[in-house]
């Protein structure tokens, strides 16, 4: 900040310097007139004296001439130097009120419409911060110029965390997530934080906030680590075993929480077979034994299109979340129209079941090289719960894109 302030104040005396120059050279001008009419005087004063020898006779009119002529080349040659007069029009009362009053308008101009905090923030964020104190603060600061900035809120939201001040965490969390239009990550965020601040108490509102989190993104890493959390605290093993399992497999391999993260899972399977913990409520145990009935058939326009042998494959995929199976059936055209039960025990890997997931959708696809991923003729149904009960119906009726 004191480079800018050093620079500004060099670009103001470049400023100044058109203002005052005029009233300089006004004073210096002042000084040629006054010289020029001490000259004047002392040539009137040398004339006289002259002319008081002749009328005394002491001179006489050739030397009265010749003393004149002296006198006047005397005054010539001291005024043949100084500069004609130059008449200002605007006065020298207002160059100096503008030299006076253009630097204190600017100021306050600028303090007023400036960005000296943003410029002074930018030099500081240049530099590492010595403490985590210090980024706070730093934070803080950024947040106060930019209150509308949902990024900043955020990271501020993380160092106060980092300080185990859970409390201030959620309020700013609560305010990114407003700005941000309540993006899971930020639910997810806010609910871990108050979590902590009620004392690992679990409430009707972070479940709701986890809920939206997990609607929106299956796969929000922070939600999902919460729910494992708050399950396990609550002695409820299997249920923290599954959220950490569909948490492990979000995680990159080389990640350092993975072993944390895995540690925790064996914790909690050693607890299964010790006979601790609890049985879950039935809503949860509903929730893990997802069961989705569907019937299966052709449409009539496909039988001679399709071979008896032909591969079906009926399964259940994440609305929104990887495109694998989550659990999936395997058939033949000739067993068509048939009746199926997706479940978890039909899970095409154990941490991603249908219990994982909110919503899904119900493929049927033909396979003729016996391949789930493509095939030739498809049928899909609409986005529905993982908990939902009632028998559906699916035709495969379209080409596979």
């Amino acid at each position: 900040m004191t480079d800018f302030w050093l620079a500004a104040g060099l670009l103001l005396l470049v400023a100044l310097s058109f203002l005052l120059i005029p009233v300089l050279r006004g004073r210096r001008a002042q000084l040629e007139e006054d010289r020029t009419a001490l000259n004047v005087a002392l040539y009137q004063e040398r004339v006289a004296e002259l002319t008081a020898q002749q009328a005394a006779g002491v001179l006489d009119q050739a030397q009265l001439a010749k003393g004149r002529d002296e006198a006047a080349r005397e005054l010539l040659a001291d005024t043949e130097n100084a500069e004609p007069q130059r008449l200002g029009r605007l006065g020298k009362p207002l160059p100096l009120l503008a030299a006076v009053l253009v630097p204190l308008m600017g100021l306050g101009l600028y303090l007023h419409f400036g960005a000296s905090e943003q410029v002074e923030l930018t030099q500081q964020f240049a530099k590492a911060p010595q403490s985590m104190e210090e980024m706070t603060t730093r934070l803080e600061r950024a947040v106060e110029a930019q209150p509308d900035s949902a990024e900043g809120l955020y990271f501020l939201g993380r160092a106060y965390m980092a300080q185990e001040r859970p409390a201030d965490a959620a309020k700013v969390f609560e305010r990114a997530a407003g700005l941000a239009d309540r993006q899971p990550e930020l639910l997810g965020q806010w609910a871990q934080a108050l979590y902590f601040a009620n004392g690992k108490q679990w409430t009707a509102q972070l479940q709701s906030l986890t809920d939206e989190a997990l609607k929106a993104d299956p796969n929000e890493v922070t939600s999902l680590g919460l729910l494992g959390i708050a399950a396990f605290e609550g002695e409820l093993y299997q249920q923290a075993i599954d959220y950490w399992n569909r948490l492990l497999v979000q995680l990159p391999e080389g990640d350092a929480s993975r072993a944390a993260l895995q540690g925790g899972i064996e914790r909690a399977q050693e607890k299964l077979k010790a006979g601790e913990g609890k049985v879950a409520s039935a809503p949860a145990v509903a929730a893990a034994g997802a069961r989705l009935k569907v019937r299966v058939e052709l449409a009539p326009a496909l039988k001679d299109k399709v071979k008896p042998d032909d591969t079906v494959f009926i399964f259940a995929r994440a609305s929104s979340g990887p495109p694998m199976p989550l659990a999936a059936k395997r058939v033949t055209v000739a067993q068509l129209p048939i009746e199926v039960e997706l479940s978890d025990s039909d899970a095409m890997m154990p941490s991603m079941k249908l219990s994982s997931f909110p919503e899904v959708q119900l493929v049927a696809r033909v396979s003729r090289a016996g391949k789930p991923t493509q095939g030739e003729w498809i049928g899909h149904s609409s986005p529905l719960a993982s908990s939902t009960t009632a028998a559906q119906h699916l035709t495969i009726d379209s080409p596979d894109q």
